[in-house]
């Protein structure tokens, strides 16, 4: 298999391969455009949007400077608001609900590394996917790491650390986040 399989597969991968290079390269030059357009020019940013994700519904709006590693793995549900300097490094798919908020500065990892060191010394890497459900609020400053799960109508603190699942309309909070609070949309 290649890299790139190995990376989509969950498996160890070298993110040094020229294949994985060649297409994050591609990626930064279509986010440098993105995040030097004109705030009004939304024809110019809609078509940027829709050559990098590999899912792009409509009234998604990102607020610039937005990064990612390869954008193609990130699909976006209609009416996402993303806001200021969020980052994704999506060496596995990110997929994120309709009607979900980020807040600025939120980071959402599907990257990590092995414990031994001798694997990282040797450039290994792997990636776990993430999902967020529909009408999920992600406060600002909050970091999501690899192959969580959040569940429909859920809040995530700002500033918090999602180690693990979230269940649907939970409210968690922390450094780990822990659920606070369990609540339920009667309006669905």
């Amino acid at each position: 298999m290649s890299e790139k399989e190995n990376m989509l597969a969950g498996l160890f991968y070298s993110s040094a391969d020229p294949e994985l290079t060649q297409a994050r390269q591609a990626a930064r030059r279509l986010l440098w455009q993105y995040n030097a357009t004109d705030p009004a020019d939304e024809e110019k940013r809609e078509e940027l949007c829709q050559k990098l994700f590999g899912k792009f519904g409509k009234n998604v709006i990102i607020e610039p400077p937005f990064y990612c590693d390869y954008g193609s793995q990130i699909y976006f549900a209609d009416r996402v608001f993303i806001n200021f300097n969020c980052t994704i490094l999506d060496c596995a798919k990110v997929e994120i609900g309709e009607g979900t908020m980020l807040g600025p500065n939120v980071q959402i990892y599907t990257a990590t590394h092995p414990l031994e060191p001798k694997a990282r010394r040797e450039g290994k890497e792997f990636a776990a996917a993430i999902k967020i459900g529909k009408n999920v609020w992600i406060g600002g400053g909050a970091i999501i790491l690899p192959g969580v799960n959040i569940g429909d109508g859920a809040v995530i603190g700002a500033g918090s650390v999602v180690t693990k699942d979230v269940p649907a309309y939970a409210v968690v909070m922390g450094n780990p986040a822990r659920k606070k609070r369990q609540f339920y949309d009667f309006q669905q």
